[in-house]
């Protein structure tokens, strides 16, 4: 039997269809500021909340697409268990709402383990989607895939709503792992992208690494014994758990020294992009600050350089840039990320078509053209 806020939201579909009214489809709006402009009526999904079933023996939870993020993980914690891709846990604005489970989805953004245990999608088991005609799809559990051959549930992941209204969502979790270390070295950059490609190809328990300001930090997670050896080879000053805690939960929720300072240089002017690049890319030559995660992959840089500059930057390391957080205004101008190429825009006009053929849903929020 379909629920009232479930009802609600079909009915409001239908009606927006009907009548070519965008509707933007919000959560908490913890991430409004990521990607394209916010256009349409807002439909809101906090009303579908709570988790639906959860199998701690099976490792997999459903979850309604507006329950909290904060909410889900003090369940799975309660079972000794965890969301492992570590997803940011943004707040709206101080003291607001945490990120939902349907923004997490949607957004498709990892934490600082993400180089180690995999993407947002790689944990997405199945999906309930309200697409633009006002049916409810159901995808996953057993990977199911419509005819044209995609994995729809997984699709999902990074979507940003432009395909439909996500309703729940089934998601694997993990156990915690048994032992954790964190350590410091002192080192420049250079150095740093250096010892972690050379650690990356070594059976190491490596779960997650930062570098800001000439500093390292390196997380070990797995068994006991594995951790303990690692350390003995790798060295480095150990960070007490409590502070290791604190600076790990900072950067997986933007919340540390960083970030803060990156938030303030955006609100002057500057630009915090996000640069994807392989690995083994080196030191790139970029004026502003720079952090650097997922083992070298992920380049934060807070710049006003021109944008030309960040993307032939990321281009040189085999990767793209993305415009993370914008000045105040920037975000209605210009797209956030980078260009697709003619045969990918085609797959996105294709999928777009098919699960929203109005137009109606997040507008220019993934891709300026739809």
């Amino acid at each position: 039997m379909q629920d009232t806020a479930l009802t609600t939201l079909v009915e409001t579909v239908r009606e927006a269809t009907a009548r070519q009214r965008p509707l933007c489809i919000r959560g908490s709006g913890s991430k409004d500021f990521h990607g394209g402009p916010l256009l349409g009526d807002e439909l809101s999904t906090r009303m579908l909340s709570g988790v639906l079933a959860y199998e701690p023996t099976e490792l997999v939870v459903t979850a309604k697409a507006g329950t909290p993020l904060v909410e889900l993980e003090a369940l799975l914690a309660q079972h000794g268990q965890c969301l492992a891709f570590e997803p940011p846990r943004f707040v709206s604005h101080p003291g607001g709402l945490s990120g939902t489970v349907g923004g997490m989805v949607a957004a498709g953004l990892a934490g600082p383990s993400r180089a180690s245990v995999g993407s947002v999608r790689d944990y997405v088991l199945g999906a309930t989607l309200l697409n633009g005609k006002g049916e409810l799809l159901h995808f996953g559990g057993q990977v199911m895939k419509n005819v044209a051959g995609y994995d729809v549930s997984r699709l999902l992941a990074g979507s940003l709503g432009v395909l439909g209204v996500i309703c729940d969502v089934s998601l694997k979790v993990l156990p915690e792992a048994p032992a954790t270390l964190t350590l410091r070295f002192e080192m420049d950059q250079a150095n740093a992208l250096r010892h972690l490609n050379e650690w990356a190809g070594q059976p190491l328990p490596l779960s997650a690494s930062a570098w800001w300001d000439d500093v390292l930090v390196l997380r070990l997670k797995g068994a006991r014994a594995a951790v303990a050896t690692a350390h003995q080879k790798l060295g480095g000053e150990v960070i007490p758990d409590a502070l290791a805690q604190s600076f790990w939960r900072g950067l997986r929720d933007h919340s540390d020294e960083f970030f803060t300072h990156a938030q303030q240089a955006v609100a002057g002017g500057a630009t915090l992009w996000r640069l994807s690049v392989a690995p083994t890319a080196p030191r790139l030559n970029l004026a502003g600050e720079q952090l650097i995660e997922w083992g070298g992959a992920q380049r934060w840089v807070v710049t006003t350089a021109p944008a030309s500059v960040l993307e032939v930057a990321a281009a040189e390391g085999r990767g793209h840039a993305t415009r993370f957080r914008r000045p105040p205004g920037a975000q209605e101008t210009g797209a956030a990320f980078a260009p697709l190429s003619p045969a990918l825009l085609r797959i996105h006009h294709g999928l777009k078509k098919a699960f929203d053929p109005a137009g109606i849903f997040n507008r220019q929020r993934l891709h300026p053209e739809f």
